[in-house]
């Protein structure tokens, strides 16, 4: 029999270790209200060679007979003294005067130990029951691993892991690692020990999913890393269309085992329901499957199946959402014209506040389009604070409030707060490394922006943000040749790349490399033929190679397109050839900046 000391629950199985209510140590004692007592100890009870599995009785039966206030030793000497003849008393009188002194001593030294044994009993315990019982705070939800061998289900698998974290990570008492850290788990067997000293987590949760035709199996297991304890394991055998209600249960699960103190909100988060339709359900998680790729294809794959989600459930706001940031995505990298894409990013961001005024992310897609491309600082400003406010712990909209609205503003240090802020809460998303290089840059701390650049560059060197990154850093630090091959080598593998085209041509304009420069300009003009450039990259090129006039031509055409990279002019270190033009103020008034 095993007793919780923290909640007093009875156990009858003694392979548990660790009490399923409050994750307290379970010790050995009875199954009535007489405490249990913890086995400080190892006496040996009769008849076995340890104590493990012993009940209290037990344990007092199998003291040493000096512990105890009357014992069968004392008690046979008396006897045997009492039949003693009276005539030999004479001769052992100096040798009982001797053990009398002697007894006198023992008591005490018995007194001694066992309060010694008390104490260090007590605090012990004290010790061992408190790091046992420690609150879970953090927890890693890993992606699912698909078990059917089918890719293309892939998107079930890391749908069901980001759903979980999402709904978790709204749990203000909860922090839960967010899937720019655990993607790259994907697909390896886990060493929950090695995750969780990689994420600082205190639990690591890991799942499979199995589906075939309609049947669907998730098993899930939730191990306290700091003792590699299970929490809890469950097999869950569904059909497809309970997913919903499986996900949430799921949810509910975790918070219970991990005996979160939920509030009334947090209560809220966890039961609340997003569609209640299944087949739209699933079309979300294909559109947030293929957005997470960011290619063209992809993304446009993403925009239609948020489409069909929507078509089956109107009022789906996570779907509403979800399309506006593809649409705003669609313009930066850039896929589609922003005078086409916006104003469709704006009215599903809206559609989403309407249906759900507490849903955050629609509150950033929205700012994100009122700064870029509607220059409606008061609102994004509003936007983005309300989206901090519903969710603190967004990542995304940290780095969004400082790169769209605080940096263009030149509030670089705020700016900067917000980079730091969202690099915290997503250590390992290389996307707020780069930005936070990004704001450093615009800043003009050119010495730190390089050293954050290279940090992202040293993780992945394909990381398109990555080399946007380092590649200004490095024309502002003077290493103009580092810039050149770097761009270069990118062109090799994808010529058409406006991020590789526009920093090789400030490279060589800065180099006097002016013919390398224009071949560059020509480059972009040709592309521009049959999809969207923003003439932005051009105006730097120009402004690089000391030709205001083309410079300005091209922020006009910018201004006249919304381009989304245009806010950026007023602090944009590669235009200050032009900061004393009347031409280039005008542009900047017109984008409802400060001159």
């Amino acid at each position: 029999m095993k007793k919780c000391p923290q909640c007093s629950r009875d156990y009858n199985d003694d392979s548990l270790s660790f009490c399923l209510d409050d994750g307290a140590e379970l010790l050995f004692g009875p199954g009535t209200d007489e405490p249990a007592t913890a086995l400080l100890f190892g006496v040996a009870p009769s008849g076995g060679s340890s104590l493990e599995g012993a009940t209290r009785p037990q344990i007092l039966e199998a003291q040493p007979p000096a512990s105890l206030g009357g014992s069968p030793e004392r008690h046979s000497v008396s006897a045997h003294r009492a039949a003693e003849p009276r005539e030999n008393a004479g001769h052992r009188a100096p040798q009982l005067l001797e053990n009398a002194g002697r007894r006198a001593t023992k008591p005490l030294a018995v007194i001694g130990l066992t309060g010694l044994l008390v104490v260090g009993g007590f605090f012990g315990y004290r010790y061992f029951s408190a790091a046992a019982s420690r609150q879970i705070n953090s927890v890693a939800v890993l992606p699912f691993q698909n078990r059917g061998g089918d890719a293309d289900t892939d998107f079930l698998s890391d749908g069901l892991a980001e759903s979980l974290i999402y709904r978790l990570s709204r749990l203000p008492s909860l922090k839960v690692s967010p899937v720019s850290s655990v993607i790259r788990y994907k697909g390896k067997d886990p060493d929950v020990g090695q995750i969780a000293s990689e994420l600082e987590v205190d639990a690591v949760m890991s799942g499979r999913l199995t589906q075939r035709g309609d049947d669907l199996a998730i098993s899930v297991e939730l191990i306290d890393a700091r003792t590699k304890k299970l929490i809890w394991g469950e097999q869950y055998d569904r059909k497809m269309s309970e997913l919903i209600t499986t996900q949430r249960e799921i949810a509910a699960e975790i918070a219970d085992k991990l005996q979160l103190r939920l509030s009334g909100e947090g209560e809220k988060v966890l039961a609340k329901r997003y569609t209640e339709n299944n087949d739209a359900y699933q079309l979300f998680l294909k559109g947030r499957f293929h957005f997470a790729k960011r290619n063209r294809t992809d993304v446009e794959r993403s925009i239609e199946y948020f489409k069909q989600a929507i078509a089956l459930d109107p009022n789906f706001a996570l779907a509403h959402s979800a399309l506006a940031d593809s649409y705003n995505g669609m313009t930066a990298y850039p896929y589609m014209a922003p005078k086409e894409a916006v104003p469709l990013a704006k009215a599903a961001a809206n559609r989403a506040i309407e249906i759900d005024p507490t849903l955050a992310e629609a509150y950033t897609a929205l700012a994100n389009s009122l700064a870029c491309f509607d220059w409606n600082w008061k609102d994004a400003e509003r936007d983005f604070r309300r989206a901090i406010e519903l969710n603190p712990n967004d990542a995304g909209t940290h780095w969004r409030y400082g790169m769209f609205y605080l940096m263009p503003n030149a509030r670089f240090d705020d700016a900067i707060a917000e980079g730091k802020r969202s690099l915290e809460l997503e250590p390992l998303d290389l996307n707020h490394g780069a930005n936070l290089s990004g704001l450093y840059f615009y800043a003009r701390r050119y010495d730190e922006a390089l050293e954050q650049a290279r940090q992202v560059y040293s993780l992945d060197a394909n990381f398109i943000v990555g080399r946007w990154a380092l590649s200004q850093a490095y024309i502002q630090k003077g290493m103009l040749a580092e810039a050149i091959e770097l761009n270069e080598r990118g062109l090799q593998t994808d010529p058409t790349n406006p991020v590789f085209l526009r920093f090789a041509g400030i490279a060589y304009a800065k180099a006097g490399r002016r013919q390398d420069a224009e071949k560059i300009v020509d480059r972009f003009k040709e592309i521009a033929k049959t999809q969207y450039v923003m003439s932005y990259h051009i105006a730097l090129i120009y402004s690089a190679l000391g030709d205001k006039d083309k410079a300005l031509a091209e922020l006009e055409t910018a201004l006249t397109d919304h381009d989304y990279l245009l806010p950026r002019a007023k602090v944009e270190p590669f235009l200050d050839p032009l900061r004393d033009d009347p031409r280039f103020k005008g542009i900047l008034k017109r984008l409802n900046l400060p001159e």
